[in-house]
């Protein structure tokens, strides 16, 4: 039933048939599933300004870069079994949602070759998504990632608002939801 429900608002959502959802409390009400593991937070918290590298040695980028719209940031590594399960899942998001309101950030945090990283979204076929890095996990630990993966929803003022530790399904109908709920929404 619950998850029947989940679906008709996410297709609501998707086909324009209600008006937005005024808050995070109305994402964090569709949560199902891996979902349940997506801690909104009862205050949006300030994030690090941390540079980290950009893909194929293009500079470095900050999480500031992204203020406007809604991200999604992975912390993950080439490593990471769990990682490789759940990027091809993101990948989806990010072909379904990804645009001007929002985007799937990931960072391979750690040591990570480059060129591992590449092979590694190849193989999974999820080449849509950044090989952005944290080689010397400075990002990460002022971000407070102790363990991989974990995901992190900031809003388009820059703050962080959900967190997710470990893998996630979110190609699900309640992760849809709640990206869907979040970037359609207006922000105060």
């Amino acid at each position: 039933m619950k998850k029947t429900v989940v679906a008709a608002l996410y297709m609501a959502l998707s086909l324009g048939a209600i008006p937005a959802l005024a808050d995070t409390d109305a994402a964090a009400a569709l949560r199902d599933g891996d979902m349940k593991k997506l801690i909104f937070h009862g205050t949006p918290e300030a994030v690090s300004m941390q540079s980290f590298d950009l893909a194929d040695g293009e500079g470095e980028g900050s999480l500031a870069d992204y203020e406007g719209k809604h991200i999604l940031v992975n912390f993950w590594a080439t490593w990471c079994a769990p990682c490789r399960h759940e990027m091809p899942m993101l990948s989806e998001l990010q072909a379904e949602f990804g645009g001007d309101d929002f985007e799937v950030v990931t960072i391979a945090t750690g040591r990570n070759n480059p060129a591992a990283i590449v092979k590694f979204l190849e193989e999974i076929n999820a080449t849509n998504l950044p090989r952005h890095q944290d080689p010397k996990q400075k990002l990460a630990a002022q971000m407070g990632i102790f363990g991989l993966p974990i995901t992190v929803l900031i809003d388009p003022k820059g703050r962080e608002i959900a967190r997710l530790r470990g893998d996630a399904d979110w190609s699900s109908d309640s992760a849809k939801a709640i990206i869907a709920t979040l970037i359609e929404r207006e922000d105060s």
